[in-house]
């Protein structure tokens, strides 16, 4: 107990000191610190939209839009298989009801035939039969969730992509529930360019026009197209058009798309990648003279002539659109296509005042809590207590400069965090000294007690921060919002506080033994 080694001296003194050199920059105020040499830290925490103020908004992934369009897909794939099938297969009512398929067969004795194709096209749903022929196919339920967790945590990055693009300075994004994601937004007032910019599916595809279909004779419209209307940007915006189904072309193939200039107009110029270059030299070389639809979330921005192939893999979309519409299509479509639209559901707006109230009283709260443990420990401990309390000060800068280096966000729930970790800090070294003053009543030296004191209380403080740690992990994995905020304060503080009350305080007791070589302990 009486022995530091001296690397452990060195380690203990570094990390104290860096502690205190990163945590400098979060209480001055940020121009100050932007005016610092580069080589000095200058980041600081991060406050959360009570403190801060902004926006909140809670969106629900709508996942009834991509179940309709996979059941559609899966109609064309085996309108497709059957009708190419060796022998052919007959069937009639191939469509979509509700969450399935249905399909009867001309002959009931096909259906192992069925089956084959079934699993050949698509093994992700579950076949059932009915009475003379009659199919259904239905997503098969793990199937299901697993695609809605796969679309909900690609939502979620794609959410990511389009708000950083805004130039938003430090969001919070997260799900809550199966299929929400949670937006905050500090110091964001007015959420309404973020709100249209997410309100945007951004799904843009490459369509065949079927120039032999007349958008005015729905009643004759091939199975294989559909009516889409041309867009708002468009000369001839609301008016139907009829284009295949079948799309040639993703927009997942895109690696870059800006705003330019042609003629003084601003156009939309577009790159695919290598896949996505090959794919539009095919398709174009095979059109040449046919129109070719460019769709963004179900409406037609251009159909323009194929004059010629393009073989380099880049083009652009022209559709009447301003400086601001054409660059807000170039952000939408390089932060890529939402999987499913998203509904919004709830939308809070904190002012910064209310932030600048929060701020004010958390600070208040933590400063008249840290000022009266510290007179209570000087009172009931004297000079050990001085020791504890300036433990008590490197915690509290090991806390705020893990939390920067982490780039965690400060709420209030986790200035309630930092405030229980005072206690938790000096509750340890309170432990310490009594089981110090246990052994000095039961007859022990100087030196016996004070390494009794600390190995003997050593087990209960351990297991005690362990146990504290455990609720702190179940709160962040389990909780949401400011349940995770206090839950991440409360867990770096019992980490930070073990690392102060076992070594910081037991480098500076030692530290005093050798200096003045005390007859008695003042405690």
């Amino acid at each position: 107990m009486l022995y530091f080694p001296k690397w452990l001296v060195t380690l203990i003194l570094a990390i104290c000191l860096a502690g205190v050199v990163l945590s400098i920059p979060n209480i001055l105020p940020a121009q100050s610190v932007a005016a610092w040499p580069s080589w000095l830290p200058k980041k600081q925490v991060s406050l959360g939209l009570d403190l801060q103020g902004g926006s909140y908004l809670n969106y629900e992934v709508e996942m009834r839009s991509v179940l309709t369009e996979r059941l559609n897909s899966l109609v064309d794939a085996l309108r497709t298989e059957l009708r190419s099938a060796k022998p052919p297969v007959g069937y009639t009512g191939l469509s979509v009801e509700g969450d399935r398929v249905v399909v009867t067969l001309s002959d009931p004795t096909q259906i192992d035939q069925v089956r084959d194709i079934l699993r050949r096209v698509n093994s992700d749903f579950d076949v059932t039969l009915g009475n003379g022929g009659a199919i259904g196919l239905k997503y098969n339920d793990i199937k299901w969730q697993q695609l809605q967790r796969q679309i909900v945590e690609q939502s979620i990055e794609i959410v990511r992509r389009r708000v950083d693009e805004s130039g938003t300075k430090e969001p919070t994004i997260q799900r809550e529930g199966d299929d929400r994601i949670v937006l905050e937004l500090p110091g964001v007032q007015d959420p309404a360019e973020v709100e249209r910019i997410l309100g945007k599916t951004a799904k843009m595809t490459f369509q065949l026009v079927d120039e032999n279909a007349s958008a005015g004779d729905r009643a004759h419209v091939p199975p294989g197209d559909e009516i889409l209307p041309m867009a708002d940007t468009h000369s001839e915006a609301g008016v139907p058009i009829v284009v295949q189904k079948r799309v040639m072309l993703g927009g997942e193939n895109l690696t870059d798309a800006h705003i330019d200039f042609q003629q003084g107009a601003p156009v939309v110029a577009f790159r695919f990648d290598s896949v996505g270059a090959r794919r539009f030299a095919d398709v174009t070389t095979k059109n040449i003279g046919h129109r070719f639809a460019i769709v963004l979330d179900g409406k037609v921005i251009s159909a323009p002539v194929i004059k010629s192939a393009i073989t380099q893999g880049q083009g652009v979309i022209e559709g009447g659109f301003t400086t601001e519409s054409a660059n807000e299509l170039a952000l939408l479509l390089r932060a890529g296509a939402l999987p499913a639209p998203l509904v919004p559901l709830e939308k809070r707006t904190v002012g910064a005042e209310l932030g600048a109230d929060s701020i004010h009283e958390g600070t208040l709260a933590t400063t008249a809590g840290v000022i009266l443990v510290v007179v209570f420990m000087v009172v009931f401990y004297g000079l050990f207590g001085l020791f504890a309390d300036i433990a008590l000060f490197f915690n509290l800068c090991l806390m705020l400069a893990t939390l920067t280096m982490l780039g965690a966000t400060l709420t209030l729930p986790g200035i309630a965090g930092i405030v229980l970790t005072v206690g938790i800090a000096v509750d340890s070294n309170v432990l310490i000294y009594e089981r110090i003053r246990e052994e000095l009543r039961g007859g022990r030296s100087l030196i016996s007690s004070l390494q009794a004191g600390f190995e003997r209380a050593f087990g209960t403080i351990f297991d005690s921060h362990l146990t504290t740690l455990v609720a702190g992990f179940l709160m962040f994995f389990l909780g949401s919002g400011p349940v995770k905020g206090f839950a991440v304060t409360l867990s770096i503080g019992v980490i930070t506080s073990l690392f102060s009350a076992i070594l910081v305080t037991r480098l500076q007791i030692v530290g005093w033994l050798r200096q003045t070589k005390p007859k008695m302990i003042p405690i």
